[in-house]
């Protein structure tokens, strides 16, 4: 029997997001449902809730950093029980036969489900997000949260932090290493703190002077100032890795030029084509790469939150009533957060 369910929806592309009650199924056996305590507000909540990636389907319910309680279990369900802290991140099914899935890539798996504003693999109905009181999710898709995190914290690490500590992991951030953040967001913010626990050498770059104090606490050794040419002057070949943050797009020439010899620029925050184009020099004389990565897998999105929890990592949060929604959107929008909004779904329970 489907539960009803209260949340938070979006019902057109220029409307505001208002409450909103749905069905969600019933469980199969290997399915576990969980009661919302928190979740995270991701930039591409907006992405799709305004239609700027074109296709979207209204009405629709964000959320995919999600952190709650096992209510219910499946009967084939053997992870989890009653009573379990886990999460839900971006995706909540997928074919899990093709190369993708059979190599822990799932993100990479043509048929995956997305946790909202996607169609569910059982039924064919909407996926809707944490934006919510319940969700029901596959086993595969749920994550063990470690004690001691910060509940709050921990939600964006169910994105924001698996989308900094992939790339961080697969080209090896560690001691002797030296990486550079480009932007101080919800993501920037997330790669400092995992960069400098692997070991590396860490340094942000901004836009703009003032930022130093934080990204300082945050882990970075060093800021540079991208506008000033003096200082890009004195780092150039100076970088093994660089996480490029941006969500929006930007000149990265000058950022491969402080690629050390063999240096990766990976880019995590922007889909699109690059204005001006990317010079190839560098990259063919001095053997530099661009490369882009994509959340990751289940395997290690559970890896990183076990790190975050032997280094007591999360996320610096504000937390907001669900009812505060789109005035989030709008400070988001102007880059008014230190450096991540959550939902207290209490807030929703008590509407």
């Amino acid at each position: 029997m489907s539960t009803s369910v209260r949340g938070y929806a979006a019902h057109s592309a220029d409307s505001e997001l208002v409450p909103f009650a749905f069905k969600r199924r019933d469980l199969f056996p290997d399915d576990v449902e969980i009661d919302i305590y928190f979740c995270g507000v991701c930039h591409s909540d907006i992405h799709h809730v305004k239609n700027d990636w074109g296709g979207e389907e209204y009405p629709i319910v964000p959320g995919h950093e999600i952190v709650g309680r096992v209510t219910r279990v499946g009967s084939s369900v053997t992870r989890y029980k009653q009573g379990d802290m886990v999460g839900v991140g971006c995706l909540v099914d997928s074919c899990q036969q093709c190369r993708s899935c059979k190599h822990n890539l799932e993100q990479y798996c043509n048929d995956n489900t997305l946790t909202y504003a996607d169609l569910d693999r059982h039924d064919g109905t909407r996926t809707y997000g944490g934006y919510s009181e319940k969700i029901v999710v596959t086993e595969h898709f749920v994550l063990r949260i470690p004690e001691g995190l910060d509940l709050a914290g921990a939600a964006p690490l169910l994105c924001a932090g698996i989308t900094t500590y992939s790339p961080l992991r697969r080209w090896n951030a560690g001691p002797g290493k030296k990486v550079a953040v480009v932007g101080l967001g919800g993501l920037g913010h997330m790669a400092l703190k995992l960069a400098k626990a692997m070991g590396a050498e860490v340094t942000l770059f901004s836009r703009s002077p003032g930022k130093e104090e934080d990204a300082r606490k945050l882990g970075a050794d060093y800021v540079v100032i991208s506008t000033d040419d003096r200082q890009m002057g004195s780092v150039t070949d100076t970088f093994d890795l660089i996480i490029d943050t941006v969500p929006y797009n930007h000149d990265i020439n000058p950022y491969i030029s402080t690629l050390s010899v063999a240096g990766t620029i990976v880019l995590v925050g922007y889909l699109g084509p690059l204005d001006p184009t990317v010079d190839s020099a560098p990259m063919v004389f001095r053997g530099k790469s661009l490369a882009g990565s994509l959340i990751c897998g289940l395997l290690e999105t559970q890896e990183m939150l076990d790190f975050c929890g032997e280094h007591g990592l999360v996320s610096d949060v504000e937390i907001i009533a669900i009812q505060d929604i789109n005035e989030a959107y709008f400070r988001m929008l102007k880059g008014d957060v230190k450096y991540r909004f959550v939902i207290d779904l209490e807030s929703l329970r008590k509407q």
